[in-house]
């Protein structure tokens, strides 16, 4: 599997870190939903309307539930003083335990109200109290619909815990985001193979426990436990890593956002990290939003950000000025706001194009924003997921007034397959982006000057502005990278056909960087 930048001990990492963020997520959801499954069933007038509330939060896409749960947890935290975690694995169980309340409080209620009165009348009779009877009648005749019900738990928990990637929590989904990004189909397949095998591994050793209690069978019961137990003895195993083990240094962790060139480069500032000395984890696929606050809050000490959507999200200023003046206004106001440093500009621009296929554009007489404004009725939109609910988009609409016949969001892979095959007329492409020369595609003019600049920048956290020789490792990447190199590099990852890894990628940028002359030395902003 190297051929894909993925060992099997990279492999078998993320299969450990999915089951025991799932295992802990299920385990969660009985602890709370068995004491509401009870109450629900005991209190029919409050049983209904708590079964409303869990049912109403299933219906909640599982990814904006784990993306809920990381604003409300760093809320918390500037609230209380506390050093509440707000990405990774609490945001993650939390959400994840929340999706596997409904089928285990279901359950737990059909269950207890599916006793035969009889026996309930008996267990009266004999004198029992409410809680010998739970313990002693209830709860051992319903016990396998209840495990039925976690059963399903447990079953969506392993799907849905692949989503955990995008609020940077370890699990199988990094290979499924990563793989769907880069084109590399065959990463996921093997995301979506080991997730799928994990669910079902999982389901068959709670089959033999739901079977054992229902037939009363000791060796069902005893297999499907001992199982059980295997499992999550695995989930704690030490999986050798070299560079963990044998490093004392303090771990850097990296963060990346959703697309190639973001990999691409996390990788190429881990490799700088590692060779100084550094222990390194990742943080990938990260939306804007998430990706800049878990810097400010400390959760993430290193990524790359643009100018122009630091500009637009983070300051909310709508005006465009020189890329200098925006950088110098960034580096101060990130500095006193969030106490971010931004060490300085990679060397090129990724900003967001307007971009057509050449004989399209031609054909239609488009040569800029303006003229595609003219035309935007008879045209189809495909974007990126961002996009239209960006600033920038409000600020095309504000001076260009385009009408599209429709306007479409899709992951940026899927965006440029929608202008390939037809289903889009116009993209809004990145201009560092190797697919833009591949599929000769051309870049619209923007005379009104809708669109900001997008230096592509390194941010580090107060913490690591203050390590001399974490800035000294970064900073020969400072003005290193030339637009044409960085495009090559984007291509190499993101073609079909003699199709490079992340980590291949971003070995062959390492050895094309540009050495910094004295003047792009001097744009550092620290």
């Amino acid at each position: 599997m190297h051929d894909l930048g993925l060992s099997l001990v990279d492999l078998l990492r993320l299969v450990q870190a999915h089951l025991f963020l799932s295992g802990c997520a299920v385990v969660t959801a009985i602890v709370l939903g068995l004491p509401i499954a009870i109450l629900a069933a005991r209190h029919r007038r409050l049983g209904a309307p708590l079964l409303g509330l869990i049912s109403l939060l299933q219906t909640i896409p599982g990814l904006a539930l784990l993306a809920l749960f990381y604003p409300l947890l760093l809320f918390l935290a500037h609230a209380t003083g506390l050093p509440i975690p707000a990405l990774g694995f609490l945001p993650a169980l939390l959400a994840l335990s929340v999706y596997a309340l409904l089928p285990i409080v279901r359950n737990g209620v059909a269950a207890i109200r599916g006793i035969d009165p009889a026996l309930v009348e008996a267990a009266n009779g004999l004198g029992m109290t409410g809680r010998q009877r739970l313990v002693l009648v209830e709860l051992p005749l319903g016990a396998p619909v209840i495990l039925a019900g976690i059963r399903t738990a447990a079953v969506w928990t392993i799907g849905t815990a692949t989503l955990a990637t995008t609020i940077g929590q370890a699990s199988l989904g990094d290979l499924i985001f990563s793989g769907l990004q880069t084109e590399d189909w065959r990463r996921v397949l093997i995301g979506c193979i080991a997730a799928a095998a994990l669910a079902l591994l999982v389901d068959f050793m709670l089959a033999l426990i739901e079977a054992g209690l229902a037939r009363r069978s000791r060796w069902r019961l005893g297999a499907g436990v001992v199982f059980l137990l295997l499992a999550t003895a695995a989930t704690f195993l030490p999986i050798s890593d070299a560079i963990r083990s044998d490093s004392p240094a303090r771990v850097i962790v990296v963060g990346a956002k959703n697309f190639s060139e973001q990999y691409i480069l996390a990788d190429l500032i881990e490799r700088r990290l590692r060779a100084a000395g550094y222990r390194t984890e990742r943080r990938d696929n990260l939306g804007s939003a998430i990706a800049y606050r878990a810097l400010a809050a400390g959760d993430i000490d290193v990524y790359v950000d643009y100018s122009g959507t630091l500009w637009a999200n983070i300051l909310r200023r709508t005006d465009t000025p020189t890329a200098k003046e925006m950088l110098e206004v960034l580096a101060r106001e990130l500095a006193r706001r969030d106490k971010v440093l931004l060490l300085g500009g990679l060397g090129f621009e990724n900003a967001y194009a307007f971009a057509m296929t050449r004989a399209r554009a031609q054909k239609l007489g488009i040569t800029n924003l303006a003229s595609l404004a003219r035309a935007s009725p008879q045209l189809r939109l495909a974007t990126d997921l961002e996009f239209l609910n960006r600033p920038e988009w409000h600020a095309v609409e504000g001076r260009y007034h385009p009408a599209f016949r429709q306007a479409r969001p899709y992951s940026p892979t899927f965006m440029y397959r929608a202008l390939s095959d037809g289903s889009a007329d116009v993209i809004t492409a990145f201009s560092s982006d190797g697919r833009v020369a591949a599929m000769d595609l051309v870049t619209l003019a923007d005379p009104r000057g809708a669109l900001p600049h997008y230096d592509a920048v390194i941010l580090l956290t107060a913490r690591g502005a203050r390590d001399d020789r974490l800035v000294a490792a970064l900073q020969p990447l400072i003005g290193a990278i030339p637009i044409e190199t960085m495009r090559e590099a984007n291509g190499m990852a993101d073609r079909d056909a003699g199709k490079w890894t992340v980590a291949q990628t971003a070995a062959w940028l390492a050895t094309k960087l540009a050495v910094p002359s004295n003047q792009n030395r001097s744009r550092a902003y620290h």
